[in-house]
């Protein structure tokens, strides 16, 4: 893990801002571990991967949020 981002309590469209402006800071390959409680990061996290050439390669169900591991494209 290169980086975590806490979004747990943040409401959409947030946890994709934050986890957005937060990749910029990686670089290509870098994996960063996003903490969302969001109902619609499960729409959210999948779509903003697959638009901006980032690869969602865990999607995790921690009980009360969910886990995403996004690697930077």
């Amino acid at each position: 893990m290169d980086d975590e981002l806490d979004a747990i309590g943040l409401l959409c469209p947030l946890p994709v801002l934050k986890a957005r402006k937060r990749l910029q800071g990686l670089e290509k390959g870098q994996v960063l571990r996003l903490l969302a409680d969001d109902p619609a990061a499960v729409i959210d996290v999948p779509h903003f991967c697959n638009e901006q050439g980032h690869k969602l390669l865990e999607e995790t169900d921690a009980g009360s949020h969910r886990v995403y591991l996004i690697r930077k494209g």
